[in-house]
């Protein structure tokens, strides 16, 4: 069977699961309408119909917490150019346009020199949509985390997860280091296929839509490898980086980013953060922000922490974020590691490296930063076949941000 036939098949026998379990939770009267609707929403979040409106209305879907911007907001120069009408891809000879329209793009920004050389709206998106970060969070978070390493809250990224969050000593996380969980390397066994009905990212799903906290998900896991010696990409390792950033700073991650990145860079709109039953913070994925901060998020790693003369981020930390320091983390394919990217504290780097380095999320999200070309390029999408061929989309995007990179006028 096909991939795109398994995954029609998942969804059906899922649905009729939900619908099975919805009339049996309504008369049983286990859950209430606004969880049941909840859990619909879940279920139905990507599907094709509906997928672009849900990306730019999570807030409406689903419960938040408001990240508010300041008072000065940084203006980005303006001078319009158009995109290169051509890229490479596996020896094929492709057109940049087209693939931002081939892949369900709903915003296109091309930022060098700090001037907007690019800004392109698709599918019903305007610069006022705030549209799902999904894994690109992870990226934001990552700063957030080098923020209080830097302020002495966090003292040591070879301390265990568990010095900080002690209900952790009850899951696979127990005695695992802060600096493997960084680098996607705990050793927590997860399924993270979002075309399996029944995998771990699913499951942790439907259990957020029935307000159970994401805390007690996390203890359920257990610990299949030994961590700091394989690259298995697992949210919740995110998730557990949120959860020591609030009991290290006394702060929820909405907060400590409106004081750390939001104000001080001039973010130009509130963002929100998808939180759950106990007003976490979906750490994992959950932010939504409009295009334009995006690149300003970019432009902060893109002059390697520093926004108007205030370091914001440590610039050592930014450098090791986007710098592999063990062979499981190296670009490429390797033992270590199911996937050919690389990878450092949240973010990723392209599996032949040219110093450019970006933030990726599900669907077609991401951040890309070329430093030798002073370009940051910032994309969000709802590419409804994502469980299709999203792998091979992303690797794919990446030389197309190059060709971009490279070849835009100046």
């Amino acid at each position: 069977m096909s991939e795109s036939g398994k995954m029609k098949k998942w969804l059906k026998r899922g649905l009729t699961i939900l619908g099975v379990f919805l009339i049996i939770a309504a008369g049983a009267g286990i859950y209430n309408f606004s969880t049941i609707q909840r859990l619909y929403r879940t279920m139905t979040l990507f599907d094709a119909p509906g997928i672009t409106e849900n990306f730019r209305n999570m807030g409406d879907r689903f419960s938040s917490r408001t990240i508010h911007k300041g008072e000065n907001v940084y203006q980005f120069k303006r001078k319009d150019s158009k995109l290169p009408e051509k890229y490479v891809y596996n020896g094929v000879e492709k057109s940049v346009p087209g693939f931002f329209e081939r892949y369900g793009t709903t915003g296109l920004i091309v930022i060098k020199d700090d001037t907007i050389l690019f800004e392109k709206y698709y599918n019903g998106n305007t610069e006022n949509s705030k549209a799902i970060s999904w894994s690109v969070a992870k990226s934001f978070v990552s700063a957030l985390f080098g923020i209080a390493v830097a302020e002495g809250k966090i003292k040591d990224i070879n301390q265990t997860v568990n010095e900080y969050v002690p209900s952790l000593a009850a899951s696979g996380y127990n005695g695992v280091r802060i600096k493997d969980v960084l680098q996607m390397s705990s050793g927590i066994k997860f399924n993270e296929d979002y075309g399996d009905f029944y995998s771990d990212i699913n499951r942790m799903g439907r259990s957020f839509a029935l307000n159970t906290p994401l805390e007690d998900f996390i203890i359920s896991l257990k610990q299949e490898r030994v961590p700091g010696k394989f690259n298995h990409y697992v949210s919740m390792d995110t998730q557990v980086l949120g959860m020591i950033i609030s009991a290290a700073t006394g702060k929820n991650l909405s907060e400590y980013a409106e004081e750390k990145l939001w104000k001080p860079i001039g973010m130009e709109s509130d963002a929100l953060w998808l939180i759950d039953s106990e007003g976490m913070e979906a750490a994992f994925g959950g932010l939504n922000v409009v295009l334009r901060d995006y690149a300003r998020f970019g432009r902060l790693y893109l002059n390697n922490g520093k926004w108007g003369g205030r370091q914001i981020v440590p610039a050592s930390w930014v450098k090791a974020s986007v710098t592999p320091d063990a062979p499981h983390l190296i670009p490429g394919k390797r033992e270590g590691s199911n996937g050919v990217l690389g990878y450092g504290y949240q973010w990723w780097i392209p599996e032949k490296p040219e110093g450019d380095y970006l933030a990726i999320g599900i669907y077609g999200q991401a951040i890309y930063i070329n430093p030798a070309e002073n370009i940051v390029i910032a994309r969000t999408s709802a590419y409804a076949d994502y469980n299709k061929d999203g792998d091979g989309m992303e690797i794919e995007s990446i030389e197309a941000f190059r060709a971009i990179a490279k070849k835009i006028s100046k």
